[in-house]
């Protein structure tokens, strides 16, 4: 009884995260790290976490999410959608904002399908299929705010990405010059262009044609 009840209750909990997620916007941001970066941030901080983790990215054949900044991947058995809230300026972003959905119910409805039973068999009925498994070891940090993840992943790339949450469009604005203040302040290398995560860089070098859609539609 009590096992059964410790259930439900962090089954509970876990949709109640993924909610106030949903609700959230996440601002983030990609850099190329140099030798001593790492270390520099780091100063100080405890590691919240370090774990291993597979991804699935999905799309149709004719690139209906990806060209439009869609990602939508299974995570560890878990489908979740990333949803640009840039979409309108891709190529001139200093940071990429996007809204996180990890809810079948919620990933359907962004995608305007109806969901008979299982979302990934639905899914592969409406001909989306995997393009990328990437498994990436991350070790996250928690530096006041702002969240650190750096990456290494199962093809030889290194990713490193600073993000910080806000509840309004209307702060964007300010997370973005926060994100860039800490960049300097930590002597980052600064790019006017993006710079790319580990979900492109595995296109860019496993699909040219992919990539060069993507390229054509403003998404890299």
């Amino acid at each position: 009884m009590r096992k059964n009840l410790a259930g439900a209750f962090f089954a509970g909990l876990q949709a109640a995260v993924s909610c106030y997620n949903a609700r959230m916007i996440e601002v983030e941001k990609n850099f190329d790290l140099r030798a001593g970066d790492k270390e520099r941030l780091i100063a100080g901080v405890a590691l919240v976490q370090k774990k291993t983790f597979t991804d699935v990215y999905y799309d149709t054949p004719d690139y209906s999410l990806t060209s439009k900044d869609f990602w939508l991947r299974m995570r560890d058995g878990r489908f979740e959608l990333k949803v640009p809230l840039n979409r309108g300026s891709i190529g001139k972003r200093m940071t990429d904002q996007y809204r996180e959905l990890e809810t079948d119910a919620e990933i359907a409805n962004e995608l305007g399908i109806a969901v008979r039973g299982d979302l990934g068999k639905t899914l592969s009925t409406l001909g989306y299929k995997p393009f990328a498994r990437i498994v990436t070891t991350r070790e996250s940090y928690q530096k006041g705010d702002f969240h650190l993840d750096f990456d290494e992943v199962d093809f030889g790339f290194s990713a490193f990405e600073v993000e910080l949450m806000v509840k309004r469009a209307e702060d964007i604005s300010a997370a973005e010059k926060r994100i860039m203040d800490l960049a300097r302040e930590h002597h980052l290398t600064v790019t006017e262009g993006a710079t790319y995560g580990k979900v492109i860089e595995y296109i860019k070098r496993n699909n040219p044609r992919h990539y060069a859609f993507l390229a054509r539609k403003g998404v890299v």
